[in-house]
């Protein structure tokens, strides 16, 4: 009987991989993963980055689109382009659902991003965030990454043409959401910063990222949309923004693991 339960299972207990697996064993479709896990692109410059013709990474990547481990949204600042980005939570639950798919010990718990450290000398990782106006994605993230951090991280935002105060949706949806308090907060504008030097400049509007001058050596792009771009008001409009918090939010949540890495203590050393 023993021998008979350690047998071969029936062919009709068969079953077909987990999509994430058949979706991310691919060698390209895990090389754009990987290029996309650092940050959002538009397609000529993953086909840059991965060396391969336009229209087989548009092919894979559409693959990806329909399987739900990659999202795209139209460029801001340039109609005629998209930009990518990888779905982290998605990913997160098919790598979950595909290890318990192969025994349930195998169940993928994510576990809390680890808190960043001060740097040798007291030097702190020190990250940027850069948008437009410097009146709501921006700040939002500068706010957030420090609360998530307890402050262990130094965090500025800035924008390459800032409006004179924040949008009170921003200030509303931090206190509401997050316990966090932004009122009487000035914008700035990212010349007043130029004497500084940062390890991590993260642009969250696609215009702002293409004029963003140089402050470090690692930089990244997250393509949000402007949650006050359509003008709503009321409700309506405070929606728009409880929607781009939440996505913010969730980017911070998986960039807190990235300022623990050991490259990222390489590249915040003096």
């Amino acid at each position: 009987m023993y021998l008979r339960a350690m047998g071969p299972r029936p062919a009709e207990a068969a079953v077909t991989p987990p999509e994430f697996v058949r979706l991310a064993a691919h060698p390209l479709r895990w090389r754009l993963l990987t290029e996309l896990a650092d940050g959002d692109y538009r397609v000529r410059e993953l086909v840059e980055r991965v060396g391969e013709p336009q229209n087989l990474v548009s092919y894979h990547l559409r693959l990806m689109r329909d399987g739900g481990l990659v999202t795209a949204r139209r460029s801001s600042f340039d109609g005629r382009d998209s930009y990518y980005r990888l779905d982290l939570e998605h990913c997160a639950e098919a790598l979950a659902a595909g290890g318990a798919a192969l025994h349930p010990a195998l169940r993928l718990v994510p576990s809390p991003p680890r808190r960043p450290v001060a740097r040798a000398g007291n030097r702190r990782v020190a990250v940027l965030f850069v948008c437009t106006g410097n009146s709501a994605r921006s700040p939002i993230a500068e706010a957030l990454l420090r609360h998530h951090t307890a402050g262990r991280v130094t965090t500025a935002s800035a924008g390459t043409s800032p409006k004179p105060h924040l949008h009170p949706h921003a200030v509303r949806v931090l206190r509401e959401s997050f316990g966090i308090d932004l009122s009487g907060r000035r914008t700035q504008h990212v010349d007043d910063l130029a004497d500084r030097r940062f390890d991590h400049v993260i642009t969250l509007c696609d215009k702002a990222r293409e004029v963003c001058p140089g402050f470090g050596p690692r930089r990244v792009h997250w393509s949000m949309a402007d949650p006050g771009a359509a003008g709503a008001t009321g409700q309506a409009g405070y929606a728009a923004f409880q929607q781009a918090a939440a996505d913010i939010d969730t980017r911070i949540r998986y960039l807190m693991p990235v300022l623990n890495t050991p490259e990222a203590v390489a590249r915040s050393e003096p």
